[in-house]
Formats: structure tokens, sequence, C-alpha cells
């Protein structure tokens, strides 16, 4: 049965490797590089659920900045017109 990923909840590394069905030594790669965000909190990393979400879908983070950029530059020209 496969699990949905909650954007709110957060994630060990362990529940995290099991989502995106990687190994630990991927994990541990992916930290080190920076290639997943993560908080460590008493000497273990914790992972927002969106943050895995961003991961395996893309295409959300691009309609998400898309969106931002518009709002910003609604927000700018108000400004501008000051």
């Amino acid at each position: 049965m496969e699990k949905e990923i909650n954007p709110n909840v957060v994630y060990t590394t362990e529940e995290t490797k099991d989502l995106l069905k990687i190994s630990t030594s991927t994990m541990k790669r992916m930290l080190k590089k920076g290639l997943i965000r993560a908080n460590k909190i008493g000497g273990q990393y914790r992972i927002l659920g969106k943050e895995i979400l961003r991961l395996v879908s893309p295409e959300v983070e691009k309609t998400a900045v898309k969106s931002y950029l518009q709002l910003k530059k609604k927000v700018v020209n108000k400004i501008n017109k000051w």
C-alpha cells in the first residue's frame, strides 16, 4: 500500500528514504549535497513533506515559482505607481 505524502508533516530520514524508495547511502548523499532541504534536530534530520513532494514533482515547484513571480510583479508595479 502506497503512503500519501502530506506536505505539512515532518518526516525522518528513514521515512523519507522509504517514501522515495532510495538507499541509505543515496539519502545521505542527497542531504550532504543539499539536494533535499532538511533541518537537524537533536542530531537527526527532519524533512518537511512539501520538500519530498518538491523532489518528486518539480512541476509543482515551477508552477509555484511562476505564481510567485506574477504576484511579485503586480506588487512592484503597484509600489512604483506611488
